[in-house]
């Protein structure tokens, strides 16, 4: 199954528990890797883009359900 990239405006849900909204994706300069830029609660991030869309650890993280470390949220 194939996952749709984040787009601007979008919710995604951190593993965690956060809501955060998607402000643009962004090119490195310098490496060429692609970014995710996000916001929530004033404090703007940047993750890279295969970070952001990887799985989670469930060895390290064993008692959480979602599947991916950032999922749409979907209204």
């Amino acid at each position: 199954m194939s996952r749709n990239f984040p787009r601007k405006g979008e919710l995604w849900q951190h593993f965690k528990g956060g809501i955060y909204t998607i402000l643009c994706i962004a090119k490195h300069s310098e490496t060429g890797e692609w970014l995710v830029i996000y916001e929530r609660d004033g404090d703007i991030c940047a993750r890279p883009l295969d970070m952001f869309m990887s799985e989670v650890d469930h060895e390290k993280y064993p008692g959480v359900e979602q599947k991916y470390r950032f999922e749409k949220v979907s209204y």
